[in-house]
């Protein structure tokens, strides 16, 4: 049983100084007023600017390169194809393998004689500045040789030599890059799941729906950028990266350069939802080419190329199956699915759907389950993680399939999954898919969604329209939602042959001056780290939260972390900080009774000051550090500093979980789709700082509405990109949407001291079923049961003539 509570908004609702605490951000002031670096923002001296030539077709073999033209252009140094790039580009590498028999093709940064996607670099122009590059790229001439494509996810999955089908990869011989398969009965977490159908089908119901995941660009705010220079007693790459520690070690690994001899600075970066994620081939090449050349490069894509060739997200197609008793409680759940890797396997592209299997049973304890993925290669851009990766398409599938389940009950969907969810007496509990929730309390989000939303007044609403007629029909949405966050443990990610492990490193230097220097591994591209961080040790040591000074992005100032993605920043990065600072203050406890002529066992500390038990007499934490630096007078037998390290593994995921509803008007003569009102009350544990939690559900509500309603990348039968320009990817705006109404409760994670769950993803995750349920609910009486993503005026006016009104 885990104790609820509203989560303190003051710090001291919170018992402490700044945990709780609404602090304004410490980088806002040089993000908002642009007095900061962006990588494009930087240029050695001598900075030679690059261009890539991108193939323009889907698949085609490479004839011949004429770069004659281009060589020739003002102020072009040099064209560089990939044979003469050949010995020293290296290969991208893939770092999560999910099957041994996993077949991937190898992935050079700039194709040598085949290209395999639209945007696929065939060349690279150097030039002396970034125009002259551009310029000179329209006069490199190559002869494709055009190949059949393979784009469609179902007919790739389907092909092979003998039936002709296109292959991504002749050389392959195959589309099917790995299949992965998990199964309660054969796992031991839960019962066989053709039985539980085959019973339902003769005593129950069972629903059997396809949903599409459709493909999805991460569109950061600031595109993909890498300045390389090669001239220092280091190789440097400044890019606007998630993780400058892998990069360091992928590019020493696939080069032969040691490690020692390069260093990865992400400046600040413009956001990156996991699309930034990635060992770019942008990276590769202009690594390669520095090298070559012996001078600093720089490539800075455009927002086009960012579109066309930055890593794409989702895009799965889901058949599933759900087995029930006639009463409406859920007894299995059989999910089969196809995931579209594009043309190559991206650095952790092949792991995604895997992380969704965890997921797909959600907050809801049915007792047999059965998880059959194949993952595909296709002509098109490479997939990877893109924000909650893995866990929105599973929340999505289960919460569409409860509420076909209450349609076919003719029952309200709150009370199935009332009926079916995991109650708070019942935590820590163990889930078919075989993980162990340690806290939550969905009982207790759901019930303050319920009245904060006014959902009975929206049902008494929906019914009256109902019977009128109306032409604009209101529909109510919900989703009930968990995720698995803070990637590691390590153990758990090594089972799952990820190649790396979910530690992460602090270190905390405490400074003669009185001020807190903190370096972290995680790595900050807008979610608020110097804040965050600072509150948390600044709490624990007990010095003001403006003398804590936080860096991170630099594998020489932070020479050990494993980077930002996955909601592990705070779980993982913030809680190995406070136990750095618990570290410190055990170094400075004899230092403290020393200086106070005080048996260690009477000195006490609270508040940043130590002080001997039943006298006023004490010492700051920063006095110590002051003494320390000095080192006059110190105990035998200790070193002369209070600084400290800690790497930290947690033992668990952390499980946020939230209740979502959203009320939506449809228009049912036009297919317009209106937001009415949004809902959520979110249980991310311990909120270390509310208004970058606020910021944080605000950011991701938006982009998975955004999925549900707006965005969606589309190829045509050539396998050209459709949506190339913002013009054509309907990134919503401020405009589009309406104001939510958010809230959180807290039931503290056990997996770390701080009880924080992470919160970076919730919002999307748990949005695009609420919105989509909601567009359906509407369409219910017209017999509409599903609406394919984006819910387009086009798409749901088209499922309304469709449908089999009554």
């Amino acid at each position: 049983m885990t104790a609820t509570e509203e989560a303190p908004a003051t710090a001291e609702a919170a018992g402490g100084e700044e945990i709780g605490r609404d602090r304004r951000r410490k980088e806002d002031r040089r993000l908002i007023t642009g007095r900061t670096r962006w990588t494009d923002n930087l240029a050695p001296p001598g900075t030679l600017h690059l261009a890539m030539v991108r193939s323009p077709y889907a698949h085609a073999n490479i004839a011949g390169i004429d770069t004659r033209a281009a060589s020739r252009a003002p102020n072009v140094v040099t064209v560089l194809t990939g044979t003469d790039l050949a010995d020293t580009q290296g290969v991208l590498a893939n770092a999560w393998p999910i099957t041994p028999d996993q077949v991937a093709p190898e992935h050079k940064p700039v194709a040598v004689d085949r290209v395999a996607f639209a945007g696929e670099i065939v060349a690279v122009v150097v030039a002396r500045s970034a125009a002259a590059a551009a310029d000179a790229a329209e006069l490199v001439d190559v002869d494709y040789a055009e190949l059949p494509a393979a784009l469609e996810l179902k007919d790739a999955a389907a092909a092979t030599p003998e039936n002709g089908g296109a292959l991504a990869h002749p050389d392959l011989g195959t589309n099917n890059s790995a299949r992965w398969i998990f199964d309660s009965a054969e796992a031991g977490t839960g019962g066989d799941v053709e039985d539980a159908i085959a019973t339902a089908r003769t005593d129950g119901i069972v629903i059997e729906r396809e949903y599409r995941q459709q493909r999805l660009i991460p569109a950061f705010m600031e595109p993909r950028s890498v300045v390389v220079d090669p001239t220092g007693e280091q190789i440097t790459v400044w890019s606007a990266t998630q993780i400058p520690h892998i990069t360091r070690f992928l590019l020493a690994a696939t080069t032969g350069v040691p490690e020692s001899k390069i260093r990865v600075i992400a400046p600040d970066v413009g956001g990156g939802f996991g699309g930034k994620l990635q060992t770019t081939p942008e990276e590769w090449a202009a690594f390669a080419i520095a090298r070559r050349l012996g001078k600093p490069v720089k490539y800075t894509e455009t927002r086009s190329e960012s579109l066309l060739a930055a890593h794409h997200g989702r895009d799965q197609w889901q058949k599933l199956t759900l087995a029930a008793r006639a009463d409406g409680t859920v007894t299995g759940l059989k999910v089969e699915l196809l995931a579209d890797l594009g043309a190559y396997v991206a650095l952790v592209g092949g792991g995604v759907p895997v992380l969704g299997a965890f997921m797909f049973n959600a907050i809801y304890k049915f007792p047999a389950y059965r998880f059959d993925c194949r993952t595909v290669l296709t002509n098109k851009t490479w997939t990877d993680a893109y924000r909650g990766a893995g866990r929105p398409e599973a929340t999505f599938a289960i919460e569409r399939l409860m509420d076909e389940l209450a349609a076919e009950l003719g029952r309200d969907p709150l009370e199935v999954r009332r009926q079916n969810w995991i109650t708070h007496d019942e935590f820590p509990f163990t889930t078919v898919a075989g993980l162990t929730y340690d806290s939550g309390d969905y009982e207790s989000a759901t019930t303050q969604a319920v009245e904060t939303f006014g959902y009975e007044d929206l049902r008494a609403e929906q019914a009256r329209r109902r019977e009128e007629r109306d032409p604009v029909q209101l529909g109510i949405g919900i989703s009930t939602f968990t995720e698995m966050c803070g990637l590691a443990p390590s153990r758990v990610l090594g089972s799952l042959d990820y190649g790396a492990g979910g530690w992460e490193h602090a270190q905390i230097r405490m400074l003669p001056t009185g001020k807190v220097e903190v370096t972290t591994g995680a790595s900050a591209h807008g979610q608020g780290h110097e804040t965050a961080f600072s509150q948390i040790v600044a709490d624990r040591l007990g010095v003001p939260f403006e003398d804590v000074e936080v860096l991170h992005g630099d594998t020489q100032v932070a020479p050990r972390g494993l980077d930002t993605y996955g909601s592990r920043s705070l779980t993982v990065g913030g809680e190995a900080l406070a136990l750095a600072a618990d570290k410190v203050v055990a170094k400075a406890k004899p230092w403290a009774a020393h200086l106070l002529e005080a048996d260690a066992g009477d000195v006490e500390f609270a508040r940043g000051k130590f002080t001997v038990t039943g006298t006023g007499e004490g010492k700051t934490i920063q006095e110590i550090a002051l003494a320390a630096f000095a080192a006059h007078d110190y105990p035998e037998g200790i070193e002369p500093s209070i600084d400290a390290e800690v790497t930290f593994d947690p033992v668990n995921f952390s499980f946020p979980h939230g209740t979502h509803l959203c009320a939506v008007e449809v228009d049912t003569e036009t297919g317009a789709v209106s937001l009415r009102k949004y809902v959520c009350v979110d249980d991310v544990g311990t909120v270390i700082n509310p208004l970058i939690v606020a910021g944080q559900v605000h950011g991701g509500l938006v982009q998975g509405i955004a999925q549900a309603l707006w965005e969606e990348a589309v190829y045509d039968d050539a396998g050209t990109l459709l949506s190339g320009t913002l013009a054509d990817y309907l990134v919503p705006s401020a405009a589009d949407l309406i104001s939510f109404d958010t809230a959180h409760r807290s039931t503290p994670a056990t997996s770390n001291s701080l009880g924080a769950k992470g919160v970076g993803e919730a919002g999307t995750i748990a949005s695009t079923p609420a919105v989509v349920n909601a567009v359906v609910d509407a369409l219910r009486p017209y017999g509409v049961h599903d609406v394919q993503m984006p819910c387009t005026p086009a798409r749901v006016w088209q499922a309304i003539a469709e449908g089999n009104r009554p």
